[in-house]
């Protein structure tokens, strides 16, 4: 299933992860290792925030997508289930045909 992962950096360790340079060579590795479908960056209520969006195909793949940024970072993790349009096309009509 796709999933969003919204990804917030508390500003301390955020800060912290910068000036050691260790949050670029984190997220460069991350970024090969999960291999997103796309990846998104942005502040958000004030933290560093990236969105992530993955094909987990079991729910038993939770923690490896998101325990890296727990322990990196003290960061708050959130999994979305998402759909592209191709998919909401698909889905639509099964939704009509339970209303209907």
């Amino acid at each position: 299933m796709r999933m969003m992962l919204k990804i917030s950096v508390p500003t301390v360790e955020g800060n912290k992860a910068l000036k050691d340079g260790s949050m670029e060579k984190f997220i460069e590795h991350s970024l090969s290792e999960l291999k997103p479908e796309a990846a998104y960056f942005t502040a958000d209520k004030g933290q560093r925030t990236a969105y992530l969006f993955v094909d987990i195909k079991d729910s038993s793949e939770m923690p490896y997508f998101s325990e890296r940024f727990f322990l990196a970072f003290n960061a708050s993790v959130e999994f979305v289930p998402v759909m592209n349009a191709e998919e909401l096309s698909k889905g639509l009509p099964k939704a009509l045909a339970g209303i209907g």
